[in-house]
């Protein structure tokens, strides 16, 4: 039994380490967003309210901590940009 634990906690570290997301809070990633793609552009690839009508950071956040398929939309669209984001961030 300890050793399948002991398996299973591995393969979890493994897995945290592959994902480039492990230690990002969503609301990090959605402020990158918006400052990066801003909210109409973020609309436009994801036509959901939070991001149509009248935007904030809070109200996304609320939707999104409540509907895994928007997230799981923003989190690629996160890692899409990623390298840009990034780019952006080193000339500050």
């Amino acid at each position: 039994m300890l050793l399948k634990y002991l398996c299973t906690m591995d393969q979890k570290k493994q897995s945290n380490a592959n994902n480039i997301l492990h230690g990002l809070t969503l609301e990090t990633i959605l402020t990158d967003l918006v400052a990066h793609v801003g909210w109409e552009k973020m609309a436009e690839k994801i036509p959901i309210n939070c991001f149509l009508n009248e935007p904030s950071i809070k109200s996304s956040l609320a939707f999104l901590r409540k509907t895994p398929w928007a997230r799981r939309k923003v989190e690629i669209m996160y890692e899409f940009n990623l390298k840009k984001i990034a780019k952006a961030k080193e000339q500050k």
